[in-house]
């Protein structure tokens, strides 16, 4: 039972998707803005207090000086960075409101396209989750299985509007209903399947789990800065995206600090 915890982002994504059957028109501009900024303050907050503080506790308690305490954390965040950053150099993908493909040159479909951005937003995701899971699998301070719920719940929330903004333009563009759900749920598949890879990985080397743990905040935070943000703040009325940044920020804290 304790590995559903993996398939909650899923199930979020999953019923995100689902919104094809009954509704018609793609998401408003600016509810997109919105959730957005809400999608960015849930992972801002996710890398901080599921990730980064607990990946500096856990540096002390293997009996790392406090003053050296933090390298691993910024290490790993950096690491981070440059995984997501080479993936965006070299996967093509376009997103849902962009003409242009990003990535290597490709005549890939644009449905296929549109289905790797999400994709690379949601690695860093399952990511996220498997690692957090495993270092409280190991009983380790800082991280609780409580905690490791709370984050892919905290994750899921978010990932409901994402499935949603894959789903409904297919639908607008001609496809079908069920193809459009299926597109919106693949895009969720890499989160459960990254997130059991990395436990598998982790059980093997616990000592780099504070590394791990930054890893994923630094991906999760290149997906914050590189996407969420400007998505948010393009055009007019970008204080929408602000207060979904500011709700979706609250959000994750309460849920960590409630059930972590």
């Amino acid at each position: 039972m304790k590995w559903l915890v993996l398939l909650i982002p899923f199930a979020g994504t999953s019923l995100g998707a689902s919104t094809v059957f009954f509704m018609r028109q793609k998401l408003s501009e600016h509810l997109e803005k919105a959730l957005s900024g809400f999608a960015a303050g849930v992972m801002i907050a996710a890398s901080v207090w599921s990730l980064l503080i607990p990946a500096i506790d856990m540096t002390k308690e293997q009996g790392t000086a406090e003053v050296w305490s933090w390298i691993p954390a910024v290490v790993g965040f950096l690491l981070g960075i440059g995984f997501l950053l080479l993936l965006d150099m070299v996967i093509p993908h376009l997103h849902p409101d962009s003409k242009k493909p990003e990535g290597l040159p490709s005549k890939l479909p644009k449905n296929t396209m549109m289905l790797f951005a999400v994709t690379l937003h949601n690695i860093p995701e399952g990511m996220a989750v498997g690692v957090a899971y495993a270092g409280a699998a190991a009983a380790h301070v800082g991280l609780s299985l409580a905690g490791a719920a709370a984050l892919s719940l905290g994750i899921a929330i978010q990932n409901i509007p994402e499935g949603a903004i894959i789903s409904l333009p297919l639908r607008s563009a001609g496809k079908s209903r069920g193809k459009s759900f299926l597109y919106g749920v693949l895009s969720g598949v890499v989160e459960p399947v990254g997130g059991f890879l990395t436990i598998l990985f982790v059980s093997h080397m616990m000592t780099v789990l504070p590394y791990l743990l930054a890893f994923a905040a630094g991906a999760m935070m290149y997906v914050v800065v590189d996407e969420l943000i400007p998505e948010a703040q393009t055009g007019e009325h970008s204080n929408i995206g602000t207060i979904g940044s500011a709700f979706g920020f609250a959000l994750m804290m309460l849920l960590d600090v409630a059930l972590g």
